[in-house]
């Protein structure tokens, strides 16, 4: 098992290099249909990010193996938040993976008879979840931090405690994400990719350009938790 999640890991980097491509074409595509360009430049710029797209497929193989490893991890974390949004946002993530294996499947022919359409629409509503799910990690992780720092300042100041005011608490919250790296890092991650799913699947349309920028941003962010794991928000 120790050797898999190492050729794992591996294949994760290759993938975000991929997605990192693989948007930069969306967002090119957009921004050389809104200049008018030939057709052929954009036919071709289309075929090189479906290219991309099916080269992250192939290394997404064997993901929900990890997914679910991760799920049996988080199951006995202490906080049971921290406990309930983690486990199901792995499970989530494994099915996920397990539509997008079978998407692959089917686009190489190894599978046939397959409803493409509605396998990613699936895929993307597990994506989506899965997504919900880490945002409200992310916020959780974000209150626990913003009531020490209230009391640690209320203990220093030796003041009675009066209720703060909306501009005090967004100032303490940009303060404490601030100070916090991997979770400001996953939580603008966590909040681009949102419009991902959002998009495909026809609940808030943004558009290629916005969905191309969005997804190349969490992707840069994500090569710098894997370069620098210190910025990999934990458990």
């Amino acid at each position: 098992m120790d050797s898999w999640m190492r050729f794992n890991a591996q294949s994760q980097a290759k993938e975000r290099l991929f997605r990192a491509a693989q948007y930069t074409c969306t967002l090119l595509g957009y921004t050389v249909h809104k200049a008018g360009s030939g057709e052929q430049v954009r036919l071709t710029i289309s075929q090189l990010e479906g290219h991309m797209s099916l080269t992250r497929k192939l290394l997404r193989l064997g993901n929900s193996v990890e997914a679910l490893e991760a799920a049996k991890r988080s199951i006995h974390l202490k906080d049971s938040v921290l406990r309930l949004c983690l486990t199901l946002s792995h499970l989530n993530r494994a099915m996920y993976f397990a539509c997008d294996n079978l998407l692959w499947a089917s686009k190489t022919g190894l599978l046939f008879r397959l409803d493409q359409h509605k396998w990613s629409q699936r895929s993307f509503r597990y994506y989506l979840f899965t997504l919900i799910l880490n945002l409200v990690r992310d916020m959780y992780e974000v209150r626990l931090l913003m009531e020490s720092e209230t009391r640690c300042r209320a203990t220093k100041a030796e003041e009675p405690h009066t209720a703060p005011s909306v501009v005090s608490q967004l100032q303490l919250m940009l303060s404490v994400l601030h100070h916090n790296p991997p979770l400001l890092l996953d939580l603008i991650k966590n909040s681009c990719d949102l419009f991902i799913p959002l998009d495909r699947l026809g609940l808030y349309s943004t558009g290629p350009g916005f969905v191309g920028a969005c997804g190349l941003t969490s992707s840069i962010l994500s090569i710098l938790t894997i370069v620098d794991p210190w910025l990999k928000l934990k458990p």
